[in-house]
Protein backbone atom coordinates (compact mmCIF):
# COMPACT_ATOMS: atom_id res chain seq x y z
CA UNK A 1 0.00 0.00 0.00
CA UNK A 2 1.08 3.46 -0.49
CA UNK A 3 -0.29 6.81 0.67
CA UNK A 4 -1.20 9.19 -1.93
CA UNK A 5 -3.64 12.25 -2.61
CA UNK A 6 -6.67 11.78 -3.86
CA UNK A 7 -10.50 13.28 -3.53
CA UNK A 8 -11.93 10.77 -1.13
CA UNK A 9 -15.94 10.56 -0.68
CA UNK A 10 -15.79 10.49 2.99
CA UNK A 11 -19.30 10.48 3.35
CA UNK A 12 -22.55 11.43 1.80
CA UNK A 13 -22.08 15.08 1.32
CA UNK A 14 -18.59 15.63 2.81
CA UNK A 15 -15.92 15.24 0.24
CA UNK A 16 -12.36 15.29 1.22
CA UNK A 17 -8.71 16.40 -0.79
CA UNK A 18 -6.35 13.99 1.37
CA UNK A 19 -3.86 10.86 1.45
CA UNK A 20 -5.14 7.81 1.45
CA UNK A 21 -3.30 4.28 1.31
CA UNK A 22 -4.08 2.73 -2.11
CA UNK A 23 -2.94 -0.77 -3.37
CA UNK A 24 0.53 -0.18 -5.52
CA UNK A 25 2.28 -3.14 -6.24
CA UNK A 26 2.88 -3.43 -10.01
CA UNK A 27 2.34 -7.23 -10.05
CA UNK A 28 2.21 -9.49 -12.90
CA UNK A 29 -0.01 -8.73 -16.03
CA UNK A 30 -0.52 -4.98 -14.18
CA UNK A 31 0.61 -1.52 -15.58
CA UNK A 32 1.35 1.91 -13.51
CA UNK A 33 -0.20 4.69 -14.43
CA UNK A 34 0.12 8.42 -14.18
CA UNK A 35 -3.39 9.77 -14.17
CA UNK A 36 -3.98 12.92 -16.80
CA UNK A 37 -7.51 13.17 -16.90
CA UNK A 38 -10.42 11.63 -15.12
CA UNK A 39 -13.76 12.84 -15.62
CA UNK A 40 -16.68 13.45 -13.32
CA UNK A 41 -19.76 10.88 -13.85
CA UNK A 42 -23.35 11.56 -13.33
CA UNK A 43 -22.71 8.67 -10.54
CA UNK A 44 -20.10 10.12 -9.11
CA UNK A 45 -22.20 13.01 -8.14
CA UNK A 46 -25.24 10.53 -7.22
CA UNK A 47 -22.78 9.03 -4.71
CA UNK A 48 -21.90 12.38 -3.53
CA UNK A 49 -25.58 13.43 -2.80
CA UNK A 50 -27.47 10.23 -2.19
CA UNK A 51 -24.54 7.98 -0.65
CA UNK A 52 -25.78 4.87 -2.44
CA UNK A 53 -26.87 3.80 -5.74
CA UNK A 54 -29.44 1.00 -5.56
CA UNK A 55 -27.28 -2.06 -3.15
CA UNK A 56 -24.15 0.15 -3.57
CA UNK A 57 -23.80 1.98 -0.44
CA UNK A 58 -20.67 4.09 0.86
CA UNK A 59 -20.26 3.03 3.90
CA UNK A 60 -16.45 3.54 4.51
CA UNK A 61 -14.20 6.43 2.51
CA UNK A 62 -14.16 6.10 -1.39
CA UNK A 63 -11.69 7.57 -4.02
CA UNK A 64 -14.09 8.58 -6.65
CA UNK A 65 -13.73 8.66 -10.91
CA UNK A 66 -13.56 5.76 -13.14
CA UNK A 67 -13.70 7.90 -16.33
CA UNK A 68 -9.96 8.14 -16.84
CA UNK A 69 -6.33 8.64 -19.21
CA UNK A 70 -2.77 8.64 -18.37
CA UNK A 71 0.95 7.26 -19.24
CA UNK A 72 2.17 4.23 -18.15
CA UNK A 73 5.28 4.82 -15.55
CA UNK A 74 5.78 1.04 -15.06
CA UNK A 75 4.96 -2.06 -16.75
CA UNK A 76 4.53 -5.78 -14.78
CA UNK A 77 5.81 -9.30 -16.06
CA UNK A 78 4.41 -10.22 -19.12
CA UNK A 79 3.03 -7.19 -20.35
CA UNK A 80 4.21 -7.12 -23.79
CA UNK A 81 1.63 -4.62 -25.64
CA UNK A 82 2.66 -1.72 -24.03
CA UNK A 83 5.24 0.07 -22.66
CA UNK A 84 6.75 3.12 -20.65
CA UNK A 85 5.33 6.50 -22.27
CA UNK A 86 2.53 4.99 -23.91
CA UNK A 87 -0.43 7.44 -23.62
CA UNK A 88 -3.34 5.39 -22.72
CA UNK A 89 -7.12 5.23 -21.56
CA UNK A 90 -8.78 2.03 -19.23
CA UNK A 91 -11.87 -0.12 -18.51
CA UNK A 92 -12.81 0.84 -15.25
CA UNK A 93 -15.03 -2.61 -14.90
CA UNK A 94 -12.37 -5.74 -14.73
CA UNK A 95 -14.66 -8.96 -14.41
CA UNK A 96 -13.79 -12.76 -13.33
CA UNK A 97 -12.30 -14.26 -16.55
CA UNK A 98 -13.65 -17.22 -15.71
CA UNK A 99 -17.14 -16.45 -15.28
CA UNK A 100 -20.05 -17.80 -16.89
CA UNK A 101 -20.64 -14.35 -18.98
CA UNK A 102 -17.13 -13.59 -19.47
CA UNK A 103 -16.59 -16.84 -21.36
CA UNK A 104 -19.93 -16.44 -23.34
CA UNK A 105 -18.04 -12.87 -24.57
CA UNK A 106 -20.58 -10.87 -22.22
CA UNK A 107 -18.18 -9.80 -19.60
CA UNK A 108 -18.94 -5.93 -19.41
CA UNK A 109 -22.50 -8.10 -17.56
CA UNK A 110 -20.21 -9.83 -15.14
CA UNK A 111 -22.27 -9.90 -11.83
CA UNK A 112 -18.25 -10.19 -10.13
CA UNK A 113 -16.86 -7.22 -11.80
CA UNK A 114 -14.79 -4.73 -10.23
CA UNK A 115 -15.58 -1.36 -11.14
CA UNK A 116 -13.88 1.73 -9.82
CA UNK A 117 -15.31 4.20 -7.39
CA UNK A 118 -18.11 1.78 -6.60
CA UNK A 119 -18.47 0.83 -3.06
CA UNK A 120 -15.66 -0.86 -1.44
CA UNK A 121 -14.04 -0.36 -4.52
CA UNK A 122 -11.75 2.88 -4.70
CA UNK A 123 -11.65 4.94 -8.20
CA UNK A 124 -8.81 6.98 -9.32
CA UNK A 125 -8.74 10.64 -9.08
CA UNK A 126 -5.89 10.15 -8.04
CA UNK A 127 -2.03 10.38 -9.16
CA UNK A 128 -1.12 6.76 -10.01
CA UNK A 129 -3.14 3.54 -10.17
CA UNK A 130 -2.29 -0.06 -11.31
CA UNK A 131 -4.42 -1.89 -13.47
CA UNK A 132 -4.70 -5.24 -15.65
CA UNK A 133 -2.61 -4.74 -19.21
CA UNK A 134 -5.52 -6.07 -20.42
CA UNK A 135 -8.26 -3.99 -19.51
CA UNK A 136 -5.76 -0.92 -20.69
CA UNK A 137 -6.02 0.52 -23.88
CA UNK A 138 -2.62 2.33 -26.36
CA UNK A 139 -4.28 6.09 -27.52
CA UNK A 140 -3.58 7.00 -31.19
CA UNK A 141 -1.52 10.06 -31.32
CA UNK A 142 -4.35 11.78 -32.26
CA UNK A 143 -6.75 11.54 -29.42
CA UNK A 144 -5.93 13.66 -26.52
CA UNK A 145 -6.11 12.38 -23.04
CA UNK A 146 -9.22 14.59 -22.19
CA UNK A 147 -10.90 12.45 -25.29
CA UNK A 148 -9.41 9.40 -23.84
CA UNK A 149 -11.22 10.25 -21.01
CA UNK A 150 -14.53 10.12 -22.48
CA UNK A 151 -13.93 6.38 -23.86
CA UNK A 152 -15.85 4.95 -21.69
CA UNK A 153 -19.01 6.80 -21.55
CA UNK A 154 -18.69 6.42 -25.56
CA UNK A 155 -18.76 3.09 -24.92
CA UNK A 156 -22.13 3.01 -23.62
CA UNK A 157 -23.14 4.40 -26.71
CA UNK A 158 -21.72 2.13 -28.46
CA UNK A 159 -23.48 -0.64 -26.57
CA UNK A 160 -26.85 1.14 -27.42
CA UNK A 161 -25.93 1.54 -31.28
CA UNK A 162 -25.04 -1.78 -31.28
CA UNK A 163 -27.99 -3.07 -29.56
CA UNK A 164 -31.10 -1.00 -31.51
CA UNK A 165 -29.64 -2.48 -34.85
CA UNK A 166 -29.69 0.37 -36.90
CA UNK A 167 -30.18 0.46 -40.41
CA UNK A 168 -28.35 3.18 -42.66
CA UNK A 169 -30.20 6.08 -43.27
CA UNK A 170 -32.17 5.72 -40.38
CA UNK A 171 -34.12 8.53 -38.30
CA UNK A 172 -33.38 8.17 -34.57
CA UNK A 173 -34.33 9.83 -31.03
CA UNK A 174 -32.29 10.35 -28.38
CA UNK A 175 -34.18 11.77 -25.24
CA UNK A 176 -31.88 13.75 -23.08
CA UNK A 177 -29.13 15.84 -24.21
CA UNK A 178 -26.06 15.29 -21.26
CA UNK A 179 -23.13 13.54 -21.71
CA UNK A 180 -24.24 9.77 -22.53
CA UNK A 181 -26.93 11.00 -24.60
CA UNK A 182 -24.41 12.99 -27.06
CA UNK A 183 -22.22 9.80 -27.02
CA UNK A 184 -25.37 7.92 -27.86
CA UNK A 185 -25.85 10.33 -30.43
CA UNK A 186 -23.13 10.32 -31.94
CA UNK A 187 -22.78 6.89 -32.28
CA UNK A 188 -25.96 6.42 -33.28
CA UNK A 189 -24.77 8.22 -36.47
CA UNK A 190 -21.36 6.35 -36.81
CA UNK A 191 -23.73 3.84 -36.63
CA UNK A 192 -25.30 4.70 -39.93
CA UNK A 193 -27.95 6.81 -38.91
CA UNK A 194 -29.39 9.98 -41.36
CA UNK A 195 -30.10 12.18 -38.48
CA UNK A 196 -30.77 12.20 -34.84
CA UNK A 197 -33.21 14.36 -32.97
CA UNK A 198 -32.16 14.98 -29.47
CA UNK A 199 -34.58 16.57 -27.02
CA UNK A 200 -33.69 18.06 -23.12
CA UNK A 201 -35.27 20.73 -21.10
CA UNK A 202 -31.57 22.37 -20.81
CA UNK A 203 -30.74 24.54 -23.79
CA UNK A 204 -27.17 25.03 -22.86
CA UNK A 205 -26.49 21.30 -23.45
CA UNK A 206 -28.92 21.45 -26.46
CA UNK A 207 -26.24 23.79 -27.73
CA UNK A 208 -23.33 21.37 -27.25
CA UNK A 209 -25.26 18.43 -28.86
CA UNK A 210 -26.18 20.66 -32.03
CA UNK A 211 -22.41 21.41 -32.82
CA UNK A 212 -22.07 17.91 -34.09
CA UNK A 213 -23.28 17.47 -37.82
CA UNK A 214 -26.66 15.36 -38.24
CA UNK A 215 -27.45 15.93 -34.69
CA UNK A 216 -31.02 18.28 -34.29
CA UNK A 217 -31.69 19.74 -31.54
CA UNK A 218 -35.52 20.04 -29.64
CA UNK A 219 -36.08 22.02 -26.89
CA UNK A 220 -39.35 20.31 -25.66
CA UNK A 221 -39.77 23.38 -22.93
CA UNK A 222 -40.50 25.43 -26.48
CA UNK A 223 -41.09 22.80 -29.21
CA UNK A 224 -43.14 19.98 -29.40
CA UNK A 225 -41.24 16.33 -30.19
CA UNK A 226 -44.42 14.83 -32.02
CA UNK A 227 -44.63 17.86 -34.37
CA UNK A 228 -41.30 18.21 -34.73
CA UNK A 229 -40.52 14.52 -35.88
CA UNK A 230 -43.28 14.46 -38.18
CA UNK A 231 -42.79 17.79 -39.70
CA UNK A 232 -38.86 16.55 -40.68
CA UNK A 233 -39.86 13.03 -41.56
CA UNK A 234 -42.64 14.33 -43.76
CA UNK A 235 -44.90 12.12 -41.00
CA UNK A 236 -43.37 8.95 -41.11
CA UNK A 237 -41.78 9.14 -37.59
CA UNK A 238 -38.24 8.19 -35.88
CA UNK A 239 -37.19 4.67 -36.73
CA UNK A 240 -34.94 4.30 -33.27
CA UNK A 241 -35.53 5.64 -29.94
CA UNK A 242 -33.31 6.15 -27.09
CA UNK A 243 -33.98 7.11 -23.73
Amino acid sequence: MTKMRALVLEKQHELTLRDIELPMDVGPGMVKIKLHTVGVCGSDVHYYTHGRIGPFVVNEPMVLGHEAAGTVVEVGAGVTGLKVGDRVCMEPGVPDPNSRASRLGMYNIDPAVTFWATPPIHGVLTPYVVHPANYTFKLPDNVSFAEGAMVEPFAVGMQAATKARITPGDTAIVMGAGPIGTMVALAALAGGCARVIITDLAQPKLDIAARYQGIIPVNIKAQNLVDEVNRLTDNWGADVVFE
